[in-house]
């Protein structure tokens, strides 16, 4: 047991969730951009201030004590009220907010993102931006762990109940093939299986919804390479090492070497995936449905519009949600 003193503070009830949830300080500090020695010291002016020892920092992961598990419970409602009194005090037209957090998946980074955050800049003259890109899986988990404010990412089933979701893209799966490698007018799976396929990797969603429909199709391709990168996986097909199977949104991140590669219909059944807004449902008010509605105009032109003008194949198959 600690000695009491001092006052609780909501920096120091973040740093010790953070610190929880991550498993160190350190991995605390990266997520909340901060010195390990500053969120220690916040852990610790938390436990003065509660007269109780939270957690053991000396293991690897960071143990919670009994009253630590006791305290993550009340520390995550009043992080969530303390977001919530946020947005309520800022104005109607989201000028007054002052801190805003976003993460992306990395399709949309380059061209997307960019735009968007240009744009919001406009209006909110006092907010501080903090931009997070990566897989999907990851940003819902920092989403679920309020380390977030907003993802944009690929659907992953399931909604939970504290979410809620704004549809802005569906696309579907298309074939990367070296150009002049097939003939779409002969068997194209037949062709297809003469050529290694370059894989996706399993790590990431997308990989693992491409691996678990060519199962549902029993289809057995050899394949070499499992890459995680659109750019890399796209120089090798121009290369003529193998053809891929991703999505319009990846050929155009890497996009340069759309000369040496041809796109196709996959000759199998169709998958396609649905891009989305997330967000803590009630948190933000309606800032989340206004920023799917600004995202869903700069897909129109940044994605869709170029996009179904260079291969008019994907009309109604590549498409932006509308409001419902």
């Amino acid at each position: 047991m600690v000695q009491s003193a001092g006052r609780i503070s909501l920096w120091g009830i973040e740093a010790f969730l953070a610190a929880a949830e991550e498993g160190t300080v350190s991995a605390a500090a990266r997520r909340l951009q901060a010195s390990p020695s500053a969120i220690s010291q916040q852990i610790s002016a938390l436990e003065a201030a509660l007269g109780a020892t939270l957690m053991d920092r000396a293991t690897r992961p960071v143990m919670l004590t009994p009253a630590g598990e006791m305290f993550r419970q009340r520390a995550r409602v009043i992080l969530t009220e303390a977001h919530q009194a946020r947005a309520e005090l800022a104005a109607e037209d989201m000028a007054g907010l002052t801190r805003f957090r976003l993460g992306m998946i990395e399709d949309f980074e380059a061209d997307v993102t960019p735009r968007l955050l240009a744009g919001m800049a406009e209006d909110l003259r006092q907010c501080q931006f903090q931009l997070v890109t990566g897989p999907s899986h990851r940003l819902f988990d920092l989403l679920d762990t309020r380390a977030l404010d907003m993802v944009v990412a690929a659907d992953m089933g399931a909604t939970a109940d504290w979410m809620e979701v704004h549809p802005l893209l569906s696309e579907p799966f298309v074939a990367a093939v070296p150009r002049g490698a097939v003939d779409p007018g002969g068997d194209v799976l037949a062709q297809l299986k003469t050529l290694p396929l370059i894989q996706y990797t399993l790590r990431h969603l997308m990989g693992r919804q491409i691996a678990e429909h060519l199962a549902r199709q029993n289809l057995t391709l050899a394949h070499r390479f499992e890459l995680d990168s659109y750019p890399a996986i796209m120089a090798m097909v121009a290369g003529g090492a193998g053809w891929t199977i991703l999505t319009p949104l990846g050929y155009l991140h890497a996009q340069r070497f759309g000369d040496e590669v041809a796109l196709m219909p996959l000759p199998f059944e169709p998958l396609s995936r649905t891009i989305s807004l997330s967000a803590r449902r009630g948190v933000l008010r309606d800032m989340p449905e206004r920023v799917a509605d600004r995202l869903r105009g700069l897909v129109r032109a940044v994605v869709v519009d170029p996009s179904l003008a260079r291969l008019p194949w994907l009309e109604g198959r590549l498409k932006v949600h509308e409001r419902p």
